[in-house]
């Protein structure tokens, strides 16, 4: 066991919609290239990733997914519709959930390493596994929009 302090994450998904459907990202069922704190080797997952130092919201999540996807994301147009505390053994992350349908680019699989491949899925035909966090933020998402109406 290691003496470094734990600390807590800051984490975040972005949900990416178009013609109402989602892009997510198949994870590498190898733990080691799944490049996921919160282990999630083999599940489905949005864009994402950690807040690196002095970095606001907006500009982590363009940078993530610019970084995942080649997709350039309207920073103007994000919203956060998920605030959620993760917390396996050994790992704690608060993930925030954006969502976003103004973007350019085509998906592309981007970090081979980590993710395998990319799909757009309707909401009411999501694949499994999907990772916890990206579960969240899609059922809080989905609980937001039935609340609206």
């Amino acid at each position: 066991m290691s003496d470094q302090p734990k600390k807590v994450w800051a984490g975040f998904g972005v949900m990416m919609l178009r013609d109402g459907k989602i892009l997510l990202g198949k994870r590498h069922d190898d733990p080691e290239k799944a490049s996921s704190l919160l282990h999630g080797e083999g599940t489905w997952t949005m864009p994402g990733g950690k807040m690196e130092f002095h970095e606001s919201f907006e500009d982590m999540a363009y940078r993530e997914t610019l970084e995942e996807t080649g997709i350039k994301l309207d920073q103007t147009a994000l919203k956060i519709i998920s605030i959620t505390n993760d917390i396996v053994p050994d790992n704690h992350f608060i993930t925030i959930g954006f969502l976003c349908e103004t973007f350019e680019g085509e998906a592309q699989v981007m970090e081979p390493d980590e993710i395998t491949k990319r799909e757009w899925f309707p909401l009411d035909q999501l694949p499994s596994p999907l990772y916890p966090a990206s579960e969240k933020v899609i059922k809080n998402y989905l609980a937001w929009v039935i609340c609206k109406y």
